[in-house]
């Protein structure tokens, strides 16, 4: 797991942009919401020479091409508190990637990152404005995370400013950070050091919270 995690994501969030939606100022949360990715429904998708996010036999697929960049696509749904699920399953690649969920999102300007990596880390951060903020540990190892090519169950619960993260019903992180209410919600993956990167998400759910 490389530590140079964040320079690497401001590059690709310069390099490899795509479409993202901002929630309008005092949006209402959406409801309850079931994602099969039967189709691409109203989720922001592109494609350029570093990445790709496109849905296609039943999943969202991530590839990222080159090293060094993120790719991810936005749902268009507004959520503050909930409950997600989600099946994340990296196809093929380098195992020393990330993927996971974004929350909370204002486009790519601030969100929350629930992230798990293919050697088996995880990590949860704050994406405001430039500065990133690492809620918790920074990389820590996880046996709760299947490692290479395989499927993770990844789960994010979120209570205010309170943010717990599991994987294959395993608690693995928990963080408190109140900046951030409410926004879309996002799916992501990235390459480090080695390129094509290749993330499947399938299997969508999201439970807002009373």
């Amino acid at each position: 797991m490389q530590n140079d995690t964040w320079r690497r994501w401001i590059v690709g969030a310069i390099l490899c942009v795509f479409a993202v939606a901002l929630p309008a100022c005092g949006a209402r949360d959406h409801g309850p919401w079931v994602e099969p990715f039967d189709d691409a429904g109203d989720w922001q998708l592109s494609a350029d020479a570093a990445a790709s996010v496109a849905v296609a036999d039943g999943a969202l697929r991530v590839h990222v091409f080159k090293l060094g960049q993120v790719a991810w696509a936005a749902a268009g749904r507004t959520y503050s508190d909930f409950h997600l699920i989600v099946e994340a399953t990296q196809v093929s690649g380098p195992d020393d990637n990330e993927y996971g969920v974004l929350t909370r999102m204002a486009g790519d300007k601030q969100f929350y990152v629930f992230s798990i990596s293919g050697d088996g880390y995880a990590r949860i951060a704050r994406y405001d404005n430039g500065s990133w903020t690492v809620l918790g540990p920074d990389w820590v190892k996880s046996d709760a995370v299947h490692q290479g090519t395989t499927t993770n169950v990844l789960e994010v619960e979120a209570r205010g400013g309170i943010f717990v993260f599991s994987v294959n019903g395993t608690q693995v992180l928990q963080a408190e950070d109140a900046q951030l209410a409410k926004g879309d919600i996002g799916l992501y993956a990235g390459a480090f050091n080695e390129a094509d990167v290749v993330i499947d998400f399938d299997n969508l759910e999201v439970e807002p919270l009373q």
